[in-house]
Protein backbone atom coordinates (compact mmCIF):
# COMPACT_ATOMS: atom_id res chain seq x y z
CA UNK A 1 0.00 0.00 0.00
CA UNK A 2 0.92 3.66 0.10
CA UNK A 3 3.96 4.79 2.14
CA UNK A 4 3.52 8.33 3.52
CA UNK A 5 6.85 8.46 4.71
CA UNK A 6 8.48 8.07 1.16
CA UNK A 7 10.01 11.11 -0.61
CA UNK A 8 11.78 10.63 -3.88
CA UNK A 9 15.68 11.48 -4.00
CA UNK A 10 16.55 9.87 -7.02
CA UNK A 11 19.68 11.79 -8.55
CA UNK A 12 18.54 13.19 -11.39
CA UNK A 13 15.31 14.60 -9.50
CA UNK A 14 17.46 16.14 -6.73
CA UNK A 15 20.69 16.85 -8.82
CA UNK A 16 18.86 18.38 -11.33
CA UNK A 17 16.75 20.46 -8.77
CA UNK A 18 19.58 21.44 -6.96
CA UNK A 19 21.69 22.33 -9.98
CA UNK A 20 18.90 24.60 -10.62
CA UNK A 21 18.60 26.73 -7.83
CA UNK A 22 22.80 26.56 -7.67
CA UNK A 23 23.07 28.37 -11.26
CA UNK A 24 20.54 30.66 -10.09
CA UNK A 25 22.05 32.03 -7.23
CA UNK A 26 25.51 32.25 -9.36
CA UNK A 27 23.84 34.36 -12.04
CA UNK A 28 21.75 36.76 -9.69
CA UNK A 29 24.53 36.81 -6.98
CA UNK A 30 28.05 36.57 -8.41
CA UNK A 31 27.74 36.82 -11.79
CA UNK A 32 24.87 39.81 -11.59
CA UNK A 33 27.35 43.04 -12.09
CA UNK A 34 28.66 40.87 -15.03
CA UNK A 35 25.34 39.95 -16.60
CA UNK A 36 23.81 43.48 -15.69
CA UNK A 37 26.00 45.72 -13.98
CA UNK A 38 24.11 48.00 -11.21
CA UNK A 39 21.11 45.60 -11.28
CA UNK A 40 19.69 45.03 -7.72
CA UNK A 41 19.26 41.44 -6.42
CA UNK A 42 16.01 40.28 -8.12
CA UNK A 43 14.46 39.21 -4.38
CA UNK A 44 10.88 39.06 -5.79
CA UNK A 45 12.14 36.79 -8.75
CA UNK A 46 13.99 34.64 -6.87
CA UNK A 47 11.23 34.01 -4.33
CA UNK A 48 9.07 32.89 -7.32
CA UNK A 49 11.47 30.62 -8.71
CA UNK A 50 12.75 29.12 -5.45
CA UNK A 51 8.47 28.61 -4.70
CA UNK A 52 8.72 26.78 -8.57
CA UNK A 53 11.10 24.89 -7.83
CA UNK A 54 9.88 23.89 -4.71
CA UNK A 55 6.31 22.94 -6.09
CA UNK A 56 7.71 21.53 -8.98
CA UNK A 57 9.63 19.01 -6.32
CA UNK A 58 6.20 18.50 -4.08
CA UNK A 59 4.46 17.44 -7.17
CA UNK A 60 7.09 14.53 -8.48
CA UNK A 61 8.71 13.69 -5.03
CA UNK A 62 6.15 13.83 -2.24
CA UNK A 63 4.09 11.12 -1.60
CA UNK A 64 1.85 12.21 -4.01
CA UNK A 65 3.58 11.04 -6.67
CA UNK A 66 3.13 7.33 -5.74
CA UNK A 67 -0.28 7.94 -5.24
CA UNK A 68 -0.16 8.83 -9.01
CA UNK A 69 1.67 6.32 -10.32
CA UNK A 70 0.33 3.17 -8.69
CA UNK A 71 -3.29 4.16 -7.69
CA UNK A 72 -5.15 7.00 -8.60
CA UNK A 73 -5.52 8.80 -12.35
CA UNK A 74 -6.89 11.76 -10.29
CA UNK A 75 -3.91 12.00 -8.24
CA UNK A 76 -1.86 11.80 -11.47
CA UNK A 77 -3.98 14.86 -12.58
CA UNK A 78 -3.39 16.61 -9.68
CA UNK A 79 0.56 16.41 -10.32
CA UNK A 80 0.46 17.37 -13.95
CA UNK A 81 -1.75 20.56 -13.02
CA UNK A 82 1.28 21.47 -10.41
CA UNK A 83 3.58 21.11 -12.98
CA UNK A 84 2.23 22.32 -15.70
CA UNK A 85 0.32 25.44 -14.05
CA UNK A 86 1.62 26.38 -10.53
CA UNK A 87 5.57 25.49 -11.29
CA UNK A 88 5.90 26.42 -14.81
CA UNK A 89 4.51 30.17 -13.95
CA UNK A 90 6.53 30.68 -10.86
CA UNK A 91 9.50 29.56 -13.28
CA UNK A 92 8.61 32.34 -16.02
CA UNK A 93 7.85 35.21 -13.61
CA UNK A 94 11.63 34.03 -11.37
CA UNK A 95 13.53 34.83 -13.99
CA UNK A 96 15.06 38.82 -14.99
CA UNK A 97 15.69 39.72 -18.57
CA UNK A 98 19.63 39.75 -18.18
CA UNK A 99 19.69 36.49 -17.46
CA UNK A 100 17.94 35.25 -20.52
CA UNK A 101 20.18 37.65 -23.08
CA UNK A 102 22.83 35.98 -23.75
CA UNK A 103 21.00 33.38 -25.46
CA UNK A 104 18.32 35.94 -26.31
CA UNK A 105 20.30 38.83 -27.91
CA UNK A 106 22.25 36.01 -30.09
CA UNK A 107 21.83 36.63 -33.87
CA UNK A 108 22.01 33.49 -35.15
CA UNK A 109 19.53 31.82 -32.48
CA UNK A 110 16.95 34.57 -32.75
CA UNK A 111 15.31 33.34 -35.66
CA UNK A 112 14.85 29.91 -34.39
CA UNK A 113 13.84 31.69 -31.12
CA UNK A 114 11.08 33.68 -32.78
CA UNK A 115 9.67 30.89 -34.10
CA UNK A 116 9.61 29.14 -31.08
CA UNK A 117 8.23 31.66 -28.93
CA UNK A 118 5.20 32.34 -31.56
CA UNK A 119 1.86 32.57 -29.61
CA UNK A 120 1.03 29.41 -32.66
CA UNK A 121 3.96 27.86 -32.24
CA UNK A 122 3.84 27.86 -28.17
CA UNK A 123 0.10 26.66 -28.37
CA UNK A 124 0.91 23.89 -30.49
CA UNK A 125 3.77 22.31 -28.48
CA UNK A 126 1.60 22.77 -25.69
CA UNK A 127 -1.49 21.08 -26.54
CA UNK A 128 0.51 18.62 -28.79
CA UNK A 129 2.76 17.69 -25.89
CA UNK A 130 -0.34 17.37 -23.49
CA UNK A 131 -2.43 15.19 -26.28
CA UNK A 132 0.33 12.80 -27.12
CA UNK A 133 0.94 11.90 -23.43
CA UNK A 134 -2.59 11.01 -22.69
CA UNK A 135 -2.47 8.15 -25.72
CA UNK A 136 -3.42 5.24 -23.72
CA UNK A 137 -0.39 3.27 -24.57
CA UNK A 138 1.97 5.84 -24.25
CA UNK A 139 0.72 6.76 -20.92
CA UNK A 140 0.24 3.38 -19.11
CA UNK A 141 3.83 2.84 -21.05
CA UNK A 142 4.96 5.86 -18.36
CA UNK A 143 3.23 4.32 -15.40
CA UNK A 144 5.54 1.03 -16.10
CA UNK A 145 9.07 2.57 -16.74
CA UNK A 146 10.67 5.12 -14.30
CA UNK A 147 12.64 6.78 -16.84
CA UNK A 148 10.04 7.32 -19.38
CA UNK A 149 7.78 8.35 -16.34
CA UNK A 150 10.64 11.13 -15.54
CA UNK A 151 10.47 12.17 -18.92
CA UNK A 152 6.91 12.86 -19.52
CA UNK A 153 6.87 15.37 -16.32
CA UNK A 154 9.90 16.83 -17.57
CA UNK A 155 8.68 17.25 -21.30
CA UNK A 156 5.15 18.61 -19.42
CA UNK A 157 6.73 20.75 -17.93
CA UNK A 158 8.95 22.84 -20.88
CA UNK A 159 5.55 22.35 -22.82
CA UNK A 160 4.13 24.48 -20.01
CA UNK A 161 6.80 27.29 -20.27
CA UNK A 162 6.20 27.59 -23.91
CA UNK A 163 2.53 27.87 -23.20
CA UNK A 164 2.64 30.56 -20.59
CA UNK A 165 5.51 32.43 -22.36
CA UNK A 166 2.91 34.28 -24.45
CA UNK A 167 1.58 36.05 -21.15
CA UNK A 168 4.82 35.88 -18.47
CA UNK A 169 7.82 36.19 -20.92
CA UNK A 170 10.70 37.80 -18.92
CA UNK A 171 12.23 38.55 -22.14
CA UNK A 172 12.41 42.17 -23.51
CA UNK A 173 13.56 40.56 -26.70
CA UNK A 174 10.50 38.53 -27.20
CA UNK A 175 8.01 39.91 -24.89
CA UNK A 176 5.08 38.98 -23.99
CA UNK A 177 1.25 39.32 -26.25
CA UNK A 178 -0.53 42.19 -26.27
CA UNK A 179 -3.31 41.89 -23.50
CA UNK A 180 -5.83 41.71 -26.43
CA UNK A 181 -3.80 38.71 -27.72
CA UNK A 182 -3.44 36.89 -24.83
CA UNK A 183 -6.85 37.55 -24.31
CA UNK A 184 -7.43 35.43 -27.67
CA UNK A 185 -4.43 33.21 -27.42
CA UNK A 186 -6.08 31.50 -23.30
CA UNK A 187 -9.42 30.12 -25.40
CA UNK A 188 -7.72 28.94 -28.08
CA UNK A 189 -5.31 26.55 -26.56
CA UNK A 190 -7.98 25.96 -24.12
CA UNK A 191 -10.59 25.02 -27.02
CA UNK A 192 -7.02 22.94 -28.40
CA UNK A 193 -7.25 21.05 -25.04
CA UNK A 194 -11.48 20.20 -24.96
CA UNK A 195 -10.54 17.00 -27.51
CA UNK A 196 -7.94 15.64 -24.27
CA UNK A 197 -11.09 16.52 -21.95
CA UNK A 198 -13.41 14.94 -23.46
CA UNK A 199 -11.78 11.70 -23.98
CA UNK A 200 -11.23 10.96 -20.86
CA UNK A 201 -14.24 12.31 -19.05
CA UNK A 202 -16.65 11.18 -21.13
CA UNK A 203 -15.03 7.26 -22.06
CA UNK A 204 -17.07 4.66 -21.41
CA UNK A 205 -14.15 2.24 -21.11
CA UNK A 206 -11.62 2.60 -18.29
CA UNK A 207 -8.60 3.79 -20.81
CA UNK A 208 -5.52 3.42 -18.57
CA UNK A 209 -4.88 -0.44 -17.26
CA UNK A 210 -2.52 0.80 -14.59
CA UNK A 211 -5.34 1.96 -12.82
CA UNK A 212 -8.18 -0.07 -13.84
CA UNK A 213 -6.26 -3.25 -11.60
CA UNK A 214 -4.90 -1.29 -8.94
CA UNK A 215 -5.71 -1.72 -5.60
CA UNK A 216 -8.61 0.73 -4.82
CA UNK A 217 -7.71 3.18 -1.72
CA UNK A 218 -10.73 4.77 -1.79
CA UNK A 219 -14.20 4.46 -2.77
CA UNK A 220 -14.07 5.47 -6.03
CA UNK A 221 -14.01 2.94 -8.69
CA UNK A 222 -11.59 2.98 -11.74
CA UNK A 223 -14.45 4.07 -13.80
CA UNK A 224 -15.07 7.02 -11.19
CA UNK A 225 -11.59 7.80 -10.77
CA UNK A 226 -10.97 8.68 -14.47
CA UNK A 227 -14.08 10.81 -14.55
CA UNK A 228 -12.73 12.32 -11.64
CA UNK A 229 -9.48 12.77 -12.80
CA UNK A 230 -11.25 14.43 -16.80
CA UNK A 231 -13.60 17.03 -14.22
CA UNK A 232 -10.23 17.80 -12.84
CA UNK A 233 -8.20 18.31 -16.07
CA UNK A 234 -11.14 20.32 -17.64
CA UNK A 235 -12.55 22.46 -14.55
CA UNK A 236 -8.83 22.75 -13.61
CA UNK A 237 -7.83 24.12 -16.70
CA UNK A 238 -11.04 26.04 -17.62
CA UNK A 239 -10.62 27.60 -14.13
CA UNK A 240 -6.69 28.65 -14.52
CA UNK A 241 -7.59 30.21 -17.83
CA UNK A 242 -10.39 32.49 -16.91
CA UNK A 243 -7.69 33.66 -13.65
CA UNK A 244 -5.35 34.23 -16.48
CA UNK A 245 -7.62 35.86 -18.84
CA UNK A 246 -9.44 38.53 -15.81
CA UNK A 247 -5.68 39.49 -14.65
CA UNK A 248 -4.77 40.10 -18.54
CA UNK A 249 -7.71 42.00 -19.01
CA UNK A 250 -7.16 44.18 -15.61
CA UNK A 251 -3.95 45.31 -16.91
CA UNK A 252 -5.27 45.69 -20.09
CA UNK A 253 -7.76 48.18 -18.43
CA UNK A 254 -5.10 49.72 -16.24
CA UNK A 255 -2.40 50.14 -19.09
CA UNK A 256 -5.46 52.21 -20.92
CA UNK A 257 -6.50 53.97 -18.19
CA UNK A 258 -2.84 55.45 -17.91
CA UNK A 259 -2.70 56.03 -21.37
CA UNK A 260 -5.88 58.69 -21.38
CA UNK A 261 -5.35 59.70 -17.69
CA UNK A 262 -8.18 58.18 -15.87
CA UNK A 263 -8.11 56.28 -12.88
CA UNK A 264 -6.06 53.21 -12.91
CA UNK A 265 -7.56 51.62 -9.40
CA UNK A 266 -11.10 52.14 -8.09
CA UNK A 267 -10.91 53.90 -4.86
Amino acid sequence: MIDWTHWHNEPVLIGGLIFLGWLYAILTGPLRDRLAPGAAYPRRQAVCLYAGLVVFYLAVGSPLDQVGERFLLSAHMLQHQLITYAAAILFLLGMPDWILRPVTSRPGLRPILRFLTNPVICGLIYVGVMTCWHIPLLYDLALQNRPLHIAEHFTMFGAALFFWWPLYSPSKDFPPLSYAGQMLFLPAVTIGMTPVFAYITFSQDVLYPTYEYAPRITSLTAAGDQLLAGSMMKLGGMTVMMLAFAISFYRWYQADAKKTGGPVSAR
